[in-house]
């Protein structure tokens, strides 16, 4: 925060110390309002967060898992230290049955030992240990306590996860998922991620089954016949929300990095075979983040386990980072392109939070963006010079655009937001925290330069190591650090010599990045500048772009580092705009000028007069004259500024029609991720004429490209994922000739059962021809059960959310919710296919709708599986009737949902579709008449 300095004008203090003794009096009277626990005996704390004045120290965990029984006992020991003298001491607990908690007084040999009186309080999910006489302060207590609980049937907490061998045999394996807030169904703990301590854990198992925790195991003793103990090393001091543990049957490979770490991927015996991929991934990424941060990592060993049952993608429990089947596996025969990169990224996330969030953690979830933004940007930062064949570059704007879709609409939120219940720490974990973090560090590099972004995360790094950070200790780090050329420290800011050109601009005034930050991460939303060129002047406006009917004018105001190109120097100049307007002037005169250079700027541009004409006439007569981020953000920005009413629909698509020459894979798919929406919400509004002429449009702007398209697996990772969508879509809106070479493909591999090798590029197209016959989904729903291939499986389960037949979608929808063959964690991602399907999306939003308390149960209320379910059905609705059964059902939740940040986003959605449709659907019908025979 930026601290003001207060004058209070005279007269005032009379009458705020008043206020003030009305404060301090309410404050008693509400700490003396004591929450009560289940039998009525007041509990001694009342507030969501912990008490500060008792710090864990160290954790001693042993836990013994019946994986027949599917429940575990366990004791934690845990030393404690008192900042002021108290006799309660609170914690964690959820679904824990405690029977006996004592408090041992001192060290040495004789320590004295008490039983400490046990309440439960659970709505806060905290257990009050009560001790006879108050904790001494400085003094060293050890409390220890002895419990039980079920193994979680959800995926969070301490679970059970099964998966099926080659011979059709279900075993059983037990693993956690402890991030946010789901230590505490594991262990009482102080579940916070600032209560730091160190952890030493024991497992109890049985001979047959081995067990990995968060570092190497030092010894193993037998207990008990058919019982063993593993005794693992110390950690290092974490929080509780990085502990991990797994009892299975995996087998592992390993290697070595240069500097001696130990790096090991854990599968299912079946699968280890697939393990080869992740784990040279791994060693070169590991090397790659120590030598990058300065900064050796810490820990003796890096563990990768592919969990065959786990909601997100992966996470990053130090030295035993825990993954999706599909998110570490790679088939070298059957795996796309697109996992291959999407793997790779994966890892790098996991691996640079060793760093970011684990060595360096957030203080609170308010501030989650430090964590995972910082992992998001790193993903592209490392593979950039780890995979350069992977070409990531090719691929971060979309996650700009994708945070800028929800960062657009009223109910997103800052960076840095305030929470404080579980649901709520949840909802941190979206494209704000991830995507939007990610995407305005990135700015913020291109702006202060690579060198100088990296000294000042270096020195955050290194000067908050094994401690807790806040938004605001990143940006003091980062004043400290000037751009390079030149520049040179003045009181926390940059400053250089007074430079008259437009590119050193920022530099007159000295650079405050804490002040330009905070613009970023302490307000919602994001920029739109306006750009109106007169001769040589160029005037600047900004505003908060909001979409919605009803948006009122903010009055935020960014520092905007601008880049721009015109058509007379390609080269990037830099301005740094922090006022509602400004002016800068032009060397001379130019033809086009394009704002935003790459995409590095998260904030969109609107060109007034004849900007966009200019720009337009630019992509229709060499497109390459700029770059393809240039060009897929041209494309993104243009559609933006239809839906506040900026820009007409029909000068929209007419810049889309360039995309008939087109070959680069960003703005091919920025394209579709513009035009392809449009026929959705006209398939769910019945206007089959309009939608068949949309959709017969979007196949001839495309049909060069696609009848270029080879059906092979050849060429770099962009050309195969633009391949596959390519076909996918010409196939799926039925383009005659890639259906028949499809339907040929799917008829050999079928008559071959399935053993027969198809182009991995070419398999989703294959597939989801196959699926439109019922003994083709069939065959393909067969092969599903057998395959061991996380790839082939996604892209069965794609074809089959295809289908034109309701009954086999609605057994889909079943079976997948049910999880015998399909898993449960596939849930999601088959409600949303189904949502999408013409036929299907009625199916989905009632099964969501007769199931929502179930799904809460298994995937938690606030999670981004509840939230992409809920979007995944119901924001692509158009009509009024729907918005009225989407606000009717969620507002009859009350807590159970109907107060989600997913919620609020799909009713802003659905309004603002409604808006679109009845402005522009009558244009969009006129365009196509007039244009598209004409022009293509």
């Amino acid at each position: 925060m930026t601290s003001l300095s207060v004058k209070w004008p005279p007269g005032t203090m009379a009458c705020l110390l008043s206020s003030l003794l009305i404060l301090v009096t309410m404050c008693e009277s509400s700490e003396m309002t004591s929450p009560e626990t289940s039998n009525g005996t007041p509990f001694p704390w009342n507030k969501m967060r912990l008490p500060e004045h008792i710090l864990p120290v160290h954790y001693d965990l042993t836990i013994h898992a019946n994986l027949t029984t599917l429940n575990f006992k366990g004791t934690t020991t845990i030393e404690v230290t008192a900042s002021q003298p108290t006799s309660a001491i609170i914690l964690h607990s959820k679904h824990l049955q405690i029977s006996k908690a004592t408090l041992r007084r001192g060290a040495g040999e004789r320590p004295s030992e008490e039983p400490l009186t046990v309440l439960e309080y659970p709505p806060h999910e905290q257990i009050a240990l009560l001790a006879s006489e108050p904790l001494v302060v400085g003094l060293p207590y050890t409390v220890v306590i002895d419990y039980a609980g079920n193994l979680s049937e959800s995926f969070h907490g301490f679970y059970k996860s099964t998966y099926r061998t080659k011979e059709g045999e279900v075993r059983i394996l037990a693993s956690t998922q402890f991030e946010p807030v789901a230590a505490r169904t594991a262990f009482p703990c102080f579940d916070e991620p600032a209560f730091k301590a160190s952890f030493s854990v024991k497992i109890r198992r049985e001979p047959r089954h081995l067990s990995i925790s968060n570092m190497p195991l030092v010894k193993s003793i037998t207990v008990a016949e058919g019982l063993i103990e593993d005794h693992f090393d110390v950690t290092v001091k974490m929080s509780t929300y990085l502990v991990a543990f797994i009892i299975s049957d995996f087998k592992s490979i390993s290697k070595m990095t240069k500097s001696g770490i130990k790096v090991s991927v854990y599968a299912v015996p079946d699968k280890i075979n697939q393990a080869d991929y992740a784990l040279d991934a791994a060693v070169t990424l590991l090397e790659f983040y120590e030598d990058y941060f300065s900064i050796p990592y810490p820990l003796p060993k890096q563990d990768l386990a592919a969990i065959p049952d786990f909601q997100p993608g992966a996470m990053e429990n130090w030295g035993l980072t825990t993954y999706r089947e599909s998110a570490l596996l790679f088939d070298a025969q059957k795996s796309s392109a697109s996992s291959k990169l999407g793997i790779t990224m994966i890892v790098a996330h996991e691996l640079a939070h060793q760093w970011f969030g684990n060595l360096v953690t957030m203080e609170w979830w308010n501030d989650l963006w430090l964590n995972e933004g910082f992992a998001k940007f790193m993903e592209f930062v490392s593979v950039s010079v780890t995979h350069p064949e992977l070409k990531v570059e090719d691929h971060f704007l979309h996650k700009c655009f994708d945070a800028m879709e929800v960062d657009a609409l009223n109910s997103s939120h800052p960076v840095s937001t305030p929470v404080e219940n579980p649901a709520q720490i949840r909802e941190m974990f979206d494209d704000v925290s991830y995507e939007k973090g990610a995407c305005i560090l990135n700015m913020l590099r291109d702006y202060l330069g690579v060198d100088a972004f990296k000294s000042g995360i270096i020195q955050y790094l290194q000067k908050y190591s094994y401690k807790n950070t806040k938004n605001e200790d990143l940006w003091n780090s980062m004043a400290s650090i000037c751009p390079t050329d030149g520049t040179h420290r003045t009181d926390g800011f940059c400053s250089a010599g007074q430079h008259s050109s437009s590119s050193s601009h920022w530099r007159q005034e000295g650079l405050d990045v804490k002040t330009m930050m905070n613009t970023w991460t302490l307000q919602k939303g994001f920029p739109l500048i306006t750009v109106t060129v007169r001769g040589r002047n160029v005037h600047m406006k900004q505003e908060h772009y909001m979409k919605g009917s009803d948006t009122t004018d903010t009055g935020y105001l960014w520092h905007v580092p601008l880049t721009f190109i015109t058509s007379k120097s390609n080269s990037a100049q830099r301005f740094l705009l922090k006022t509602k307007t400004d002016v800068l002037i032009l060397p001379e005169e130019v033809e086009w000028i394009k704002f935003n250079v790459g995409m590095n700027g998260y904030y969109i541009v609107h060109y007034e007069d004849d900007g966009w004409d200019a720009l337009t006439g630019l992509l229709k007569g060499t497109h390459t004259a700029i770059s393809s981020n240039d060009r897929a953000s041209l494309i993104n920005s243009a559609f933006q500024l239809v839906s506040i009413g900026k820009l007409p629909i029909e000068k929209a698509l007419d810049l889309t029609l360039y995309l008939k020459h087109e070959t680069e894979i960003m703005p091919v798919f920025q394209g579709l991720n513009e035009l392809v929406p449009m026929y959705k919400l006209m398939e769910k509004r019945d206007m089959n004429e309009v939608e068949t002429q949309f959709k017969s449009f979007l196949i001839r702007l495309l049909r060069d490209l696609i009848d270029k398209q080879t059906w092979t697996d050849e060429g770099s990772v962009s050309e195969r994922m633009l391949r596959s969508q390519l076909l996918l879509l010409a196939c799926v809106r039925k383009y005659e000739p890639c259906v028949q070479r499809a339907a040929g493909y799917f008829r050999e591999w079928k008559e071959a059962n399935g053993n027969l090798s198809l182009p991995d590029d070419v398999t989703l197209a294959v597939f989801a021809v196959g699926a439109q016959t019922p003994e083709g989904w069939d065959f393909l729903y067969r092969k599903y059960q057998s395959s061991l291939s996380s790839t082939e499986k996604n892209q069965i389960e794609f074809a089959l959310c295809t289908s034109q037949n309701k009954e086999k979608l609605q057994w889909l929808l079943d079976q997948s919710f049910k999880g015998d063959t399909i898993k449960t964690q596939e849930f999601p991602g088959i409600l949303r296919s189904v949502g999408r399907n013409p036929v299907g999306y009625p199916l989905a939003w009632q099964f969501l709708r007769e199931n929502w308390n179930k799904l809460v149960e298994k995937f938690d209320l606030g999670s981004s599986s509840i939230a992409y379910m809920v979007m995944g059905t119901t924001n692509q609705f158009s009509t009024k009737a729907r918005l009225e059964e989407v606000k009717g059902f969620f507002s009859s939740l009350k807590e159970n949902g109907s107060q989600l940040r997913c919620v609020q986003q799909t009713i802003e959605t659905i309004e603002e579709n409604i808006r679109w449709m009845n402005k522009n659907f009558d244009k969009i019908r006129l365009w196509l008449q007039n244009k598209n025979l004409e022009l293509l």
